[in-house]
């Protein structure tokens, strides 16, 4: 994109203060620096992509609490660098010319160990699964390919892993998605209207506030606590007093935290969920990452308690790999044609070929699933143990399953880590990208989703950011400002 002209949407001051959370980090006499690095590290992580146009001076120095010419000193800064552009009559865009902000990409920095995202590479036998599901492409070429619902194979198999859970189910019950996420956005595409109020977990993954914000819904967040877990008073307090239409829940190894509700919460939540009539997509992309114990083993899903009231959406995204872009809704037959009418107007089914290849995977899933959870268990100790030799005062709640570590850090610092991490070639997801509403800057996730030696250097260099960003907390260094990336 030239910078000769802006173009997408744009961003009001409010949610642009939401959006940068607690952005001070050096005291008054360093506003106008701490502002542009905050606004350069939220471009960087895609929360401002190209083409975004900022709000105007004056309406983000009153939604930020600061003078406009701290705010026009903090653009001036970022126009240096060539993050954005200006022009009268036209305000200020994002815009992808050079500047410091692009070598915080991960083509241009070969070094940069990528700590924002959770995924693991794909599962071993991979492959075989996709050779083996070759064959049976052929007949499916003599088809129209559109198939809304999924495959009847893929269904069968997904139907029969609910069953050896505790959740028996029929293929009936199952529409294959595009992803877990696109699971959820059919359902609030099917269920909530504009001005509806959708009940979330606090700390939640960070595409579910903005999928409920793009549904023109509210999010209304209730707390999970990292250490004592879901306060299932305050959620039926909730579930009465704000009467949403749809809740979203992560029972099973929560994204951030890797909590895991007990069977007995479960049937409690899900007679509470049955009695104020409330359904709740219960995400479970999860699941299957058990790394104490076999799922089937495990708390039955929340279903089994909720009866119809749950929408139990899933993923292959985590266990085998995320590149198959393929997910499933559990749901009453009744519930799954409204979310198919609801469909047609977002997308004409998932891809033959992926769908063939997981159903593939799932003919005999426990060896692979179980190599999978061996790899993730030792990842995660190598990652528990770096951060305890390298960052000793940050605290976490090992967790028995999931993908990533929910750290505590001894003050609220996690923006400001997040910028000086980037000067150290590592890309974080800052605590407040996990709140409904920013915040949360004494907490950083951390996932533990490669080797051993990445994830020991990576721990290794953030300890040194860290120094570096309490550093200038404290008034201590005064060049960091003019190397963070």
């Amino acid at each position: 994109m030239g910078a000769d002209r802006p173009f997408g949407g744009r961003v009001s001051g409010a949610r642009l203060a939401m959006i940068l959370g607690d952005w001070r980090r050096g005291g008054s006499r360093r506003g106008a620096s701490d502002l542009a690095a905050a606004i350069e590290l939220h471009v960087s992580d895609g929360q401002l992509p190209p083409g975004t146009r900022l709000p105007a001076e004056r309406a983000l120095a009153d939604a930020l609490g600061v003078s406009r010419t701290l705010v026009g000193s903090a653009l001036e800064r970022l126009r240096e660098q060539g993050l954005i552009a200006s022009r009268q009559g036209a305000g200020s865009w994002v815009t992808a010319a050079g500047g410091r902000g692009a070598t915080l990409a991960p083509a241009a920095r070969l070094d940069l160990i990528d700590f924002a995202r959770a995924s693991p590479p794909a599962v071993s036998g991979f492959m075989a699964a996709v050779d083996a599901a070759r064959p049976m492409l052929t007949p499916e070429l003599l088809e129209h390919g559109y198939s809304v619902r999924g495959l009847p194979v893929l269904r069968e198999r997904i139907a029969a892993r609910y069953t050896a859970r505790g959740l028996p189910t029929t293929p009936a019950q199952v529409l294959v998605t595009n992803g877990a996420h696109h699971a959820f956005a059919l359902a609030l595409r099917a269920l909530v209207a504009p001005g509806d109020r959708v009940l979330v977990e606090q700390p939640c993954y960070p595409n579910t506030p903005e999928a409920i914000r793009a549904a023109h819904a509210l999010a209304v967040p209730v707390a999970v606590d990292a250490y004592a877990g879901w306060d299932l008073d305050g959620i039926e307090a909730a579930l009465r007093q704000a009467a949403p239409r749809l809740a979203y829940l992560v029972p099973d190894f929560q994204n951030p935290t890797g909590l895991r509700m007990s069977e007995a919460d479960r049937q409690r939540l899900g007679a509470v969920l049955s009695r104020v009539r409330t359904p709740a997509v219960v995400d479970e992309t999860h699941a299957e990452l058990d790394l104490e114990g076999d799922p089937v083993d495990g708390p039955a899903p929340l279903a089994a308690f909720a009866g119809d009231w749950a929408i139990t959406v899933g993923s292959a995204a985590k266990s085998f790999w995320g590149g198959l872009r393929l997910g499933w809704i559990r749901a009453s037959e009744e519930l799954l044609d409204r979310l198919v009418s609801a469909r047609w107007s977002l997308d004409l089914g998932s891809p033959v070929l992926e769908q063939l290849v997981l159903a593939e995977l799932l003919a005999d899933p426990d060896p692979a699933l179980r190599a999978r959870r061996q790899e993730v268990r030792g990842m995660r100790d190598t990652l528990a143990a770096a951060v305890r030799e390298h960052c000793p005062e940050w605290t976490f709640q090992l967790p028995s399953g999931g993908l990533g570590l929910w750290c505590r850090l001894p003050e609220p610092m996690s923006t400001r880590l997040s910028v000086a991490a980037a000067n150290h070639g590592v890309q974080l997801a800052p605590g407040s990208r996990f709140g409904v509403h920013g915040g949360l800057e004494r907490w950083l996730r951390l996932p533990y989703t490669q080797p051993a030696a990445r994830l020991r250097e990576a721990v290794r260099r953030l300890s040194l950011a860290a120094a570096s960003a309490a550093g200038v907390a404290d008034g201590v260094s005064s060049t960091v400002d003019a190397t963070v990336t």
